[in-house]
């Protein structure tokens, strides 16, 4: 059970002393360096790991959207692993501007396997790292600061030796003090410079120091204190490469890195869509499109972002969730109607704008820019309005529905949605509404040709319709053709109409467009009845517009 107190179990995570910090005031303004670690710490996560076919297919996919440093593995946990990165090697899979990255931990034996899998390579970085914090110090090394710093010196050696042994790669290190978020300040930073005291890195060949929430433990503001108070107080900070590599065990892995990249970091490291241990790594899809909406180049390219959600769930064997930020198949979704009538009127505020700024309600991205088209942005359900409903008819048909006819017609969707208790597809809808306005099947009206003739002001229509299963002729006189088709439809059929609006537009572009005619019409009793009639001629289409509104009046009295 929950305790009434959790004072009596769990203590909050002290505060960094940071005086005028100042990470709150920065901004984002570039990208930083991206290292995915799907193939490493995103595979050891995974319940089924990934075999070769599915590391080599990830391992293109990362390199197809851009990210030039890809931690590939951890050789030394066995010989699939050993197999897979030597055969990159071998095989010249690696583009020369990738760097590939392995792991290890602080071990002699480990180190030189790990440098043998990469034999041959152009480049490469080879990722050491040591527990330092006083758990782990104090429960499972058993050791004290000395110690385990000691581990970190013997380890900074066998880097340096072992790539000295490999002239021909062109080797980079890196070194974590693993459990950073947890572990004392100080004590990180004095791991660190041992670190640096051996390798000795330049502002042309840097270190890199992963600073890792191994486990996140605290809110991210505290994060980025951390990260900060290690950037003020590095002896040589233009030597070495801050890296972050968030977890989500609060939730908040995401901001943390954003947060940290404010507080100075240069590099972040993650996985797509943020797979990892326990709740998940920094999810770097999530970052990047961040700083995408933000104007900024992520440098990464998730143009087809389905294609890479498919790549992910093929070789992770896990779904990207329905609601996962910008990847999800609903993120782009609206269900309640006013949120409906707000995007759609969104769309129509940018087509008629003269610039390329993005500004659409609930939408913070543009999900073309991410090969998604606009059908799905708006869905109907039993929540929708009548926007949802126009929107839906306008992608799928090319109708824009004046605003009195998209409320009459809501009534009829809502009514479906409620007794079907479903979502209501775009074959639904356009079902619904041809049905409705009588578009298709057995009417009571159907134009089968017509003649206009007579001069301004004083027009005949001598049309040719269905009427009551057989042909009939019928003509009338009118200021116009809509008014000629009306005293027809009086004098020949006894339907009295009168119009109160009409609205057209053009359907498609080019040379293959048709026409939408609407008619809202007053009866002789005074109720409303709308039509609608398309056809490839404008004036066509009103008329069946007219005849539309006609057979509403005889389906419904």
């Amino acid at each position: 059970m929950m305790l009434t107190d959790p004072s009596q179990k769990y203590r909050p995570f002290p505060q960094v002393d940071l005086p005028n910090r100042q990470w709150p005031s920065k901004v984002i303004t570039k990208a930083p360096r991206w290292l995915s670690t799907d193939m490493r710490d995103g595979n050891q996560s995974l319940i089924d790991p990934m075999n070769a076919e599915k590391k080599r297919r990830f391992f293109d996919l990362l390199v197809k959207v851009g990210v030039k440093e890809i931690e590939v593995g951890f050789p030394a946990a066995g010989a699939t692993e050993f197999d897979f990165i030597s055969g990159l090697v071998k095989e010249g899979a690696i583009p020369d501007d990738v760097m590939p990255q392995v792991l290890t931990q602080a071990r002699e034996d480990l180190i030189a396997t790990t440098f043998e899998s990469l034999r041959g390579a152009k480049q490469a970085i080879v990722h050491v790292y040591n527990a330092i914090s006083p758990a782990w110090r104090n429960i499972v090394f058993q050791m004290e600061r000395p110690e385990i710093k000691q581990i970190a010196i013997n380890a900074a050696k066998l880097l340096r030796d072992n790539a000295a042994r490999m002239p021909e790669t062109d080797w980079h290190f890196e070194y974590s003090p693993e459990t950073f978020s947890t572990a004392e300040l100080d004590f990180s930073l004095e791991c660190c410079e041992a670190v640096m005291d051996i390798l000795q890195p330049t502002p042309d060949r840097p270190l890199i120091l992963n600073l890792p929430a191994t486990v996140e433990c605290a809110t991210p503001n505290i994060y980025a204190d951390q990260i900060e108070w290690i950037c003020r107080n590095i002896s040589r900070r233009d030597s070495v490469v801050i890296s972050l590599h968030t977890h989500n065990d609060r939730g908040t892995g995401v901001a943390a890195a954003e947060l940290g990249i404010m507080a100075g970091a240069d590099r972040v490291e993650g996985c797509l869509f943020g797979n990892g241990e326990r709740t998940g790594n920094c999810d770097l899809v999530t970052v990047a499109l961040n700083m995408y909406t933000q104007g900024i180049d992520p440098e990464l390219d998730f143009s087809d972002i389905d294609e890479v959600i498919q790549t992910v769930e093929y070789c992770n064997q896990l779904p990207v969730h329905p609601r996962h930020p910008y990847a999800g198949e609903l993120v782009f979704t609206a269900f309640s109607g006013s949120h409906q009538d707000a995007i759609k009127k969104g769309f129509a505020a940018q087509e008629a704008r003269n610039d390329l700024f993005w500004n659409v309600p609930y939408l913070p991205i543009d999900p073309k820019d991410l090969g998604r088209d606009y059908e799905a942005v708006i869905r109907v359900n039993s929540q929708s309005g009548k926007g949802g409903v126009a929107w839906v008819l306008q992608q799928d048909k090319g109708y824009k529905l004046p605003k009195r006819i998209q409320a009459d017609f809501s009534k009829v969707v809502q009514a479906l949605a409620d007794q079907s208790s479903r979502e209501l597809n775009a074959a639904d809808i356009s079902a619904a509404f041809d049905d409705y306005y009588h578009q298709t099947g057995d009417q009571a009206y159907s134009l089968i040709d017509y003649h206009e003739s007579g001069s301004a002001g004083d027009r005949i229509f001598t049309g040719k319709i269905v009427h009551e299963g057989g042909e009939r002729s019928i003509s009338g006189r009118g200021n116009g053709l809509i008014s000629s088709v009306l005293a027809a439809l009086r004098d020949e059929l006894g339907v009295v109409l009168e119009v109160a609006d009409y609205n057209e537009h053009a359907i498609g572009a080019g040379t293959d467009v048709n026409a939408a005619a609407y008619v809202e019409c007053r009866t002789a009793d005074g109720r409303t009845v709308f039509g609608i009639g398309t056809d490839s001629d404008v004036a066509t289409a009103s008329v069946k517009a007219v005849l539309s509104a006609a057979n509403a009046v005889a389906v419904r009295g």
